[in-house]
């Protein structure tokens, strides 16, 4: 359970505790002894129990006034407190698409802004986003593109999936996206927005700051899960991104990222900022899990929550830049996820570089996974 998840005590909400105080004063008051089954005690009982749901009330009311705990709307309000002011809506995906005519022309070939092209089956919708213009001499131009849809509907378009025009022009021949669409984000829950808006108290730098740099990283989508900032050389800025799925930012997001980060209301004008890949490092899995005799689950259960506990290690493993590849880890979720012992070949621990030196942050990358399940043990 997070912190966001365990609301402050304002009050007591003990009704033991309310029944007793209530109790006491009823019998200094009254001058007589309340009995544990007199119509007294009921009646303080029933009191305490409608004192505690109004102190239930006060409790969240008083979370909904911290923003580390607030929630919805009551989050929304206290954001103009923060650099960020107010929750992001949903952005659409980009991509770069490279539009071909039949042959070179003796005049400039337009295309016009919002230009449409979609996949084969028709489902998602880009438009272009600026006007595009094919040289005399040449036959192609690379122009960006928008999904039409706000949220991650665009995400993950690979190179060659968007190939079919809707508005033709003169000379047309075909069109591909170049790279894999992204940046589009849905709106952010409470619990990134909440880090978003952490984040931006450092965007009030006008100093180029390695926390507003992040923030304004992570500010491009709500996929983007982690960002590492270090500068090589006085002037020169390399940021890192990490997605949510655990992979590095694709040529689209860092095109983003750099495009947000290089901002003249962002950017230091001595600053040159460019968007790097982390350094991968590939690690296999290759262990044996022995189950207990004594154990409540059957052998199917324990594997199917073996396979499930490596598939949260995975994850886990690459949920970070710089997190340094840890077995103990994986049989710490092996152990939980109800093996009883567990030999661990591969990964062996690796240290990964956390960028913290001005060298490039490593990411985890899994390649091989064998679980081998090796019968019953005593306890």
């Amino acid at each position: 359970m997070s912190d966001r998840n365990t609301e402050y005590q304002f009050v007591t909400v003990s009704t033991d505790q309310l029944i007793t105080q209530l109790t006491t004063a009823y019998q200094n008051i009254v001058g007589v002894t309340v009995k544990p089954a007199s119509p007294e005690k009921m009646f303080l009982s029933w009191m305490a129990s409608g004192i505690v749901q109004i102190y239930q009330y006060i409790n969240y009311a008083a979370n909904q006034n911290v923003p580390s705990r607030a929630v919805g709307e009551n989050l929304d309000a206290l954001a103009e407190l923060f650099f960020e002011k107010s929750r992001p809506a949903a952005k659409p995906a980009y991509v770069s698409m490279r539009f071909t005519i039949s042959a070179a022309q003796s005049s400039a070939v337009i295309i016009p802004q919002g230009t449409r092209v979609t996949d084969v089956g028709g489902v998602t919708y880009f438009e272009t986003v600026s006007e595009a213009v094919i040289p005399i001499g040449s036959t192609y131009v690379d122009v960006q593109a928008r999904c039409q849809t706000d949220g991650t509907a665009g995400n993950g378009f690979t190179a060659g999936q968007l190939t079919e025009i809707v508005d033709l022009f003169p000379y047309y021949r075909s069109c591909t996206n170049t790279d894999t669409s992204a940046g589009g984000s849905d709106v952010p829950d409470d619990d990134t927005f909440y880090e978003l808006l952490m984040a931006s108290e450092s965007a009030w730098s006008c100093a180029g700051s390695r926390g507003a740099y992040k923030y304004f990283a992570k500010s491009v989508s709500s996929d983007v899960a982690d960002v590492v900032v270090n500068s090589p050389e006085p002037g020169e800025v390399c940021i890192y991104a990490l997605m949510a799925d655990g992979t590095p930012a694709g040529q689209e997001m860092k095109t983003l990222i750099a495009q947000a980060c290089s901002a003249d209301d962002v950017r230091p004008l001595t600053d040159l900022v460019s968007v790097e890949d982390p350094d991968e490092t590939t690690y296999n899995i290759t262990m044996t899990y022995y189950m207990s005799t004594s154990s409540d689950m059957s052998a199917a259960e324990i594997q199917e929550a073996v396979e499930a506990a490596v598939d949260e290690y995975i994850a886990w493993q690459s949920g970070k830049l710089g997190r340094d590849i840890n077995p103990s880890k994986l049989i710490q979720l092996v152990i939980a996820a109800g093996a009883k012992r567990v030999n661990v070949t591969y990964p062996v621990f690796t240290h990964l570089n956390d960028g913290s030196d001005d060298n490039a942050p490593g990411i985890a990358v899994v390649g091989t996974v064998s679980l081998t399940n090796g019968g019953y043990e005593d306890e």
